[in-house]
């Protein structure tokens, strides 16, 4: 194939004026990874960032989004760590999440998706209490949601420090808005009352797009098939949690092959948050998180990381210590 003769300033401006990579990609009739190495060059040349319309730009620590969204990350090259279901309890850092701290430091990603349900608002669910339980309240959830994200925010950013913090919201994480839209709707717009507010440097949305082909977002069909049925029905690899099953069912036609994956739960499955409502009866459910790799605007399988023991994880055959991070 022919390549254009383009100047850099007119593949600037197309690139700004375009919907998407594979727009534009389109426009010129080249290949995609000819829009992403010129990309990559211009922004190594002139110390920028560029962006299609599209793109969805940085929380600025003044601002805050004004609805959910969908999120294009465009990415060619590099690692995203998909996490999911962590429901954070005050004072219980589990081996799964000790295990995302130590993926961010082995593989510095482009990007960290907390794919929903970080806050568990059991205190304000539209469930009854179980007898006498006893449950944190909001506060004590919202300050453990913001330590863990917190410290995974401050070791992403160190490790790359244009690095996409992305928060899919989750069920549950909805608790905390719908509650006080239903009890205090009059207090609305006054400030701290969106979930959004308490993690300004994450980009909360309905669904993150990766690339074109991938899709990631809380959750979409239910049942024991539903990583199968996702992908098979939505066309591209789609990447969900939400049953905390952790599995990677890939699904092969005429268009090659993607993958429907379940990011499982970053909490213990038999863990306090759960027992009640489970009466601690087998769940089908699995702690760990998934890595998902990039290369040339291609992803390739998705790859679990799960819990081992009580102070490991495995990970490409291997038995990692993680209790020391």
């Amino acid at each position: 194939m022919t390549m254009p003769r383009i100047s850099d300033d007119e593949f600037i401006r197309l690139f700004k004026e375009s919907e998407s990579v594979n727009q534009l990609a389109k426009v010129l009739d080249v290949d995609l990874r000819f829009i992403y190495r010129r990309r990559r060059a211009l922004e190594n040349k002139h110390s920028m960032v560029l962006e299609t319309k599209n793109s969805s730009k940085h929380i600025q620590a003044n601002a805050v989004q004004s609805s959910p969204s969908s999120i294009n990350l465009e990415i060619e090259n590099g690692h995203i760590i998909v996490f999911s279901d962590a429901h954070f309890l005050p004072g219980r850092r589990t081996t799964a999440y000790q295990g995302v701290l130590w993926a961010i430091k082995k593989f510095s990603p482009v990007s960290v998706v907390c794919n929903g349900d970080a806050f568990d608002g059991a205190s304000i669910s539209r469930h009854p209490s179980i007898m006498w339980d006893s449950t944190p309240n909001v506060i004590q959830e919202l300050q453990a949601c913001q330590e863990y994200l917190g410290e995974i925010e401050t070791l992403a950013k160190k490790r790359r420090h244009n690095v996409r913090l992305v928060f899919p919201i989750g069920n549950h994480d909805a608790r905390f808005e719908s509650r006080l839209a239903l009890t205090a709707s009059e207090f609305r717009g006054v400030k701290g009352f969106t979930l959004k507010e308490h993690f300004m440097n994450w980009e909360f949305c309905w669904s993150v797009w990766p690339n074109s082909e991938v899709v990631i977002k809380h959750r979409w069909k239910g049942g024991i098939h539903a990583t199968h049925g996702n992908t098979q029905a939505a066309g591209v690899s789609f990447i969900t949690g939400h049953l905390h099953s952790l599995k990677v069912s890939p699904w092969t036609d005429y268009k090659g092959t993607r993958f429907g994956v379940d990011t499982g739960t970053l909490a213990e499955p038999y863990g306090p948050q759960f027992a009640d409502y489970t009466e601690l009866n087998p769940v089908n459910w699995r702690s760990g998180f998934i890595l998902l790799t990039f290369k040339d605007g291609k992803m390739l399988w998705p790859e679990i990381i799960s819990t081992h023991s009580a102070t490991e994880i495995d990970f490409r055959g291997e038995v990692i210590d993680v209790s020391s991070l």
